[in-house]
C-alpha cells in the first residue's frame, strides 16, 4: 500500500492503480472520455489530465494510465489542470460540435460555441477506445486507424467489408460519441441483428448478460449461453472484470438435485398465443400492429418507452384499434373464451386514451364482464367516449381507397349492430390475444401422472367438489395451467392448493382406496399386461419372482387391470370374482 494526497485528502492505495481509480473511490469526479476498465488505460482523449507533485516537479499527466505513489500530491481542479482542459475540450468541440458529451463538458467549463472558421463536422474524437477493445477485450482487430494527420480515421483494414468482425458491437457501446463509424453495417456490409428483451415482448433490446425480468426469484444476471462472446469464442470477459462479487463462472454446469417432498402444486402457467398465426391481421408485417402484451409493456413506466404509447418511428398515435378475442373463439385457432381478453382490452383503451387523447376503437364479438367492478368500468368507458364496434374483424390491410386512408392501416369490420361493412382508418392496431396451454403440457403430464382436456389444460378430479385436486394424491394444480383465469382467481386457486398441500403434509398420513388391485401370485404368468393397461402406472414387475406387483398407494381401483388380465391373476378387493358371483346369486334369488 503506498500513501497519497488528491485534492488535500490523504488516502492509501495499492501499487499499480492509477489515480483515476483512486479518486474514482474518494468521490472525486475526473472527467474522461476514454477510460474502460476492462482493458489497459491509453490516455488518448486528454481530458482526465490532472496535476501531480513529487521530488521530481509540478507537471500535467493523464489520470487513467499514471500509476500511484509514495508521497504523491495530486489535484484536479488547480488552475493549470483548469486551462490545459479547456483547451483539449474546445479542440474537441471544434471538430465534433454536435456530440452531447463534449457539449457538456464545454458546458461545465464555460466554453462557448466554437469559432465557425475551424468547426468541423466530426462525431469520432480519435480516442482509440474502439479499436482497442476491438483487439485487447474482443480479441479480433477488425478495426484500426488509418491515415495521418487530417486525414486519420477508424475504419477497417483497406477500408473494405470486414470478414473476420464478430458483430459483437462492442466497439459501438465503448465509443464516448456515438461515432456513426461504428456502426456494425459499415464494418460488415450485414446489418446487426439485436438480441431481443423477451420480458419486454421484443420492443427493445437486451445484453447477453441481464437480469430476466424485475423481481425475478432470484434477483440476479443470467447469461445467455447462446450468444455470449466469452462462452462462444473465450474472448471478452468484461462482465466478469467488473463484477466485484467475484460471481460470474463460466464453466458452471447445470445440476440435477433430487429433493423428496410431501405434496406438488403444478403451477406451470399459459402460452400467449401467437397473433401472426391470424395472418389476415398483419402482425409481423405492418410494424405498427402490436399484441396487447406489447403496449401492456409501453404503458408501463419501466418498460421500453418509459409509459409512453408511441408507434415505432416514435409519434404519438391519433387513432388506435383494439382488436378482441385473437386466438380466443375462433374454429380455426381456439373455440374457448380466454376469459381475460376484455377487461383488459378495456384497461388498454382507457390508458391510450388518456395518454395520447387517441379515438380509441374497440372491436368486440360479445363484451364480458363477470366480475366485481367489471361493469360499472366498461360504462367508464362509454362515458370517455371509446368507441365500441360489435364484430369481428376480417383483416387489417394497408390497402387505402380514400384520402383519409393514406399512410394508415384500415381494419375492415362487420358491425352487426348497423348491419354494414366498415372501413376504419387508424394509426395503431392493438390485438388482444388469448392464452394457450403451455406447448410441454403433455410432458408434464405423463411426468406427473395427470390428465388433460382436449383443450391441452390440465384436468381437476372435480371441477365443483374437488377444483385443485387431481386424480394423483399429492399432486395439486394452480393458476392458468388448469384453464384460461386473471389474477384474482389465479391467486385464490393457489391459495386453495397450498391449503390442500399443507393439509396433507399436516396429517402426514394418505386415505388408500379400500378397492384396490391385487395379484394372485400362484396365477400371474408375468406376461406384464396389466403394467401398460394400468393409467396411473402403479404396478411394476418383480424380476425374481417374475410376476406383477400393486402399489396400493398409487392405485385408484379403476379395475383396467383386472379387465386386461389374460390368466385372471389380477383381481380387485371388494370386486372379486367370488364377491360378483355372490352378488349375482343374491339378486337371482328374488327372481
Amino acid at each position: 500500500m503506498v500513501k497519497l494526497f488528491i485534492d488535500g485528502q490523504q488516502t492509501e492505495a495499492e501499487e499499480g492503480q492509477t489515480i483515476l481509480e483512486v479518486a474514482r473511490k474518494l468521490r472525486i469526479h475526473i472527467p474522461t472520455l476514454c477510460f474502460y476498465r476492462a482493458i489497459s488505460p491509453y490516455g488518448g482523449c486528454r481530458v482526465c489530465l490532472v496535476e501531480i507533485t513529487d521530488d521530481r516537479g509540478s507537471r500535467l499527466v493523464t489520470s487513467c494510465s499514471y500509476p500511484v505513489a509514495e508521497g504523491l500530491h495530486v489535484q484536479t481542479t488547480s488552475q493549470r489542470v483548469l486551462n490545459a482542459r479547456k483547451v483539449i475540450v474546445e479542440l474537441l468541440l471544434a471538430r465534433c460540435p454536435e456530440v452531447k458529451k463534449i457539449q457538456e463538458l464545454a458546458t461545465a467549463l464555460d466554453l462557448g460555441a466554437p469559432d465557425p472558421e475551424f468547426r468541423e463536422e466530426h462525431d469520432c474524437i480519435l480516442c482509440g477506445l474502439c479499436t482497442r477493445v476491438c483487439v485487447e477485450l474482443m480479441g479480433v482487430g477488425a478495426i484500426g486507424f488509418h491515415g495521418r494527420g487530417a486525414k486519420r480515421k477508424v475504419t477497417t483494414p483497406y477500408e473494405e467489408i470486414s470478414d473476420i468482425c464478430i458483430r459483437c458491437g462492442a466497439c459501438a457501446f465503448v465509443c464516448p460519441t456515438g461515432a456513426r463509424v461504428l456502426e456494425l453495417e459499415h464494418i460488415t456490409g450485414r446489418k446487426p441483428v439485436p438480441l431481443l428483451s423477451e420480458f419486454d415482448e421484443g420492443l427493445r433490446s437486451r445484453p447477453s448478460i441481464y437480469i430476466p425480468f424485475p423481481q425475478a426469484v432470484p434477483n440476479k444476471p443470467v447469461i445467455d449461453k447462446d450468444n455470449c462472446v466469452r462462452l462462444l469464442t473465450g474472448k471478452c470477459g468484461a462482465c466478469e472484470f467488473f463484477c466485484q462479487a467475484g460471481a460470474i463462472v463460466y464453466d458452471q454446469q447445470d445440476t440435477v438435485e433430487k429433493i423428496e417432498v410431501g405434496a406438488i402444486i403444478l403451477a406451470t402457467g399459459f402460452k400467449p398465443f401467437d397473433a401472426s398465426r391470424v395472418a389476415r391481421y398483419g402482425h409481423g408485417r405492418f410494424p405498427n400492429v402490436y399484441t396487447s402484451l406489447q403496449v401492456e409493456r409501453m404503458v408501463n413506466a419501466s418498460g421500453p418507452t418509459s409509459g409512453k404509447v408511441v408507434l415505432r418511428n416514435g409519434a404519438v398515435p391519433k387513432e388506435v384499434g383494439i382488436v378482441h378475442c385473437v386466438g380466443s373463439r375462433d374454429h380455426n385457432t381456439n373455440r374457448y373464451c380466454s376469459r381475460v381478453c376484455c377487461m383488459y382490452s378495456l384497461k388498454l383503451a382507457h390508458l391510450i386514451k388518456e395518454r395520447t387523447g387517441a379515438e380509441v376503437y374497440n372491436f368486440y364479438i360479445d363484451m364480458r364482464t363477470p366480475g366485481k367492478g367489471y361493469e360499472e368500468f366498461y360504462e367508464k368507458l362509454s362515458e370517455e367516449k371509446v368507441h365500441f364496434i360489435r364484430g369481428r374483424v376480417a383483416e387489417v390491410t394497408d390497402w387505402t381507397m380514400t384520402s383519409d386512408e393514406e399512410g394508415k392501416l384500415v381494419i375492415r369490420v362487420e358491425d352487426t349492430l348497423i348491419g354494414m361493412v366498415r372501413r376504419i382508418p387508424v394509426d395503431m392496431v392493438v390485438l388482444s390475444i388469448g392464452m394457450e396451454p403451455q406447448s410441454n403440457s403433455e410432458a408434464v403430464r405423463r411426468l406427473f401422472n395427470v390428465s388433460c382436456s382436449s383443450d391441452g389444460w390440465l384436468l381437476e378430479r372435480h371441477p365443483k367438489l374437488a377444483p385443485v385436486s387431481t386424480f394423483t394424491d399429492g399432486i395439486f394444480i394452480a393458476g392458468a395451467c388448469q384453464g384460461p383465469k386473471d389474477i384474482p382467481d389465479s391467486v385464490a386457486q393457489a391459495g386453495a392448493a397450498a391449503a390442500e398441500a399443507l393439509s396433507l403434509i399436516v396429517r402426514g398420513h394418505v386415505e388408500l382406496e379400500p378397492n384396490t388391485s391385487f395379484v394372485n401370485e400362484d396365477v400371474c404368468s408375468g406376461c406384464k399386461t396389466c403394467i401398460q393397461a394400468c393409467p396411473f402406472s402403479a404396478i411394476s414387475f418383480v424380476a425374481e419372482k417374475g410376476i406383477s406387483s400393486v402399489n396400493e398407494a398409487l392405485c385408484k381401483g379403476c379395475g383396467t387391470c383386472v379387465v386386461a388380465c389374460p390368466s385372471g391373476a389380477m383381481q380387485q378387493h371388494l370386486f372379486s370374482d367370488g364377491q360378483i358371483f355372490e352378488e349375482i346369486k343374491g339378486v337371482l334369488s328374488y327372481v
